[in-house]
């Protein structure tokens, strides 16, 4: 996720709970909790919908052992003595889902996901494959990624200490559902670019907007193309997932996974799509300066301060994402050099 420099023209009515179990009321039956990360982007937000019967938890946290005591911390203090009934993932990031297979196992309760984010759960599960498949390889070699970066990255991979066994069922959430929690009917958006098929959850009567990674208020989510999906085109379904979102009421609370909870959805919507024409703009004009350069050099000039072998993971995919969303818009050219390596010049 990449800083943005843009001036936040947003509302934040709510100060957020500490990352301790606490919670804050968002709205009646609506409470906001924070888990912790050992990263530096240090929580993520998780929400619990009351009915009144139970309770639906939105996302989970990492797989940690102190996430899972400010669960049972949670459950036992907040919960006004009524059970857990449901999870539900608005996609497959391991911050989102993580503890889908304990919490589901725990309270003996349905894991809700969409399809896509489902599979991609199961397949992201599984320890990364060693040696490094073919495919795989060969997509870094071609953006140019030398050895001597590649091989820390790998190393960080397989000693990844957040990876979790997925539930091995689900309950499949489809884009324009409703779901009926308590008094409120969410209807559920599809965004996508960051994650295949994220689901976020929309109450038009209240105009409450559970946003995922989808609309976070002061960084932009990681939109990348990946080893899986070589020739995949994420920032234009990115783009359309905007428009899709800037469609819902001016003055919706948005609840998003990181950071504050904010009011100003259309002034976010622009401020990504302004963030992005910039990176393209960015992007152009290093290709045009430099000729026949590679999706890693690309990067480099994104993203000069990458400091982990995941920052270099996430940045190439978030610059090749730039560079072929420009290619598919006709503004560069592809073609495959003597070294097996992928260059771009600008289209003459």
């Amino acid at each position: 996720m990449a800083p943005d420099s843009l001036p936040a023209a947003l509302d934040y009515p709510l100060e957020p709970p500490l990352a301790d179990g606490s919670v804050v009321e968002v709205a009646p039956g609506i409470l906001w909790a924070r888990m912790p990360m050992p990263m530096s982007l240090d929580h993520i937000n998780v929400y619990l919908l009351r009915a009144d019967d139970g309770w639906t938890l939105v996302d989970t946290g990492l797989n940690t052992e102190a996430v899972r005591r400010l669960w049972l911390h949670i459950a036992a203090t907040h919960l006004e003595g009524l059970p857990v009934k449901a999870v539900l993932c608005t996609h497959y990031h391991y911050d989102h889902a993580g503890l889908a297979h304990w919490l589901t196992g725990h309270f003996k309760v349905p894991l809700y996901m969409t399809h896509g984010e489902y599979y991609m759960l199961r397949m992201a599960s599984l320890p990364p494959s060693d040696p490094m498949p073919d495919a795989h390889r060969d997509f870094f070699t071609r953006a140019g990624m030398p050895d001597a970066v590649m091989a820390p990255m790998m190393e960080a991979l397989h000693a990844d200490p957040f990876l979790a066994p997925a539930p091995l069922a689900f309950r499949r959430l489809r884009g324009g559902d409703v779901l009926e929690i308590g008094a409120r009917r969410w209807r559920v958006v599809i965004g996508e670019g960051h994650s295949p098929e994220h689901a976020c959850l929309y109450c038009e009567d209240d105009r409450i907007l559970v946003a995922g990674d989808q609309l976070l208020p002061r960084i932009s989510s990681n939109v990348a193309v990946t080893c899986v999906e070589p020739e995949a085109n994420p920032l234009q379904l990115w783009l359309e997932s905007l428009d899709r979102l800037d469609e819902l009421a001016a003055d919706t609370l948005v609840l998003p996974s990181h950071q504050r909870v904010y009011r100003g959805l259309h002034a976010r919507v622009q401020q990504l799509r302004e963030h992005h024409a910039r990176e393209f703009d960015k992007v152009g004009a290093y290709v045009r300066e430099n000729p026949d350069c590679t999706a890693f050099e690309a990067m480099m000039c994104m993203f000069p301060k990458l400091r982990s072998p995941m920052d270099h993971l996430l940045g190439l995919g978030e610059a090749i994402a730039h560079l072929s969303w420009l290619r598919y818009a006709g503004t560069i050219r592809r073609v495959l050099d003597d070294d097996g390596r992928y260059t771009f010049s600008i289209m003459k």
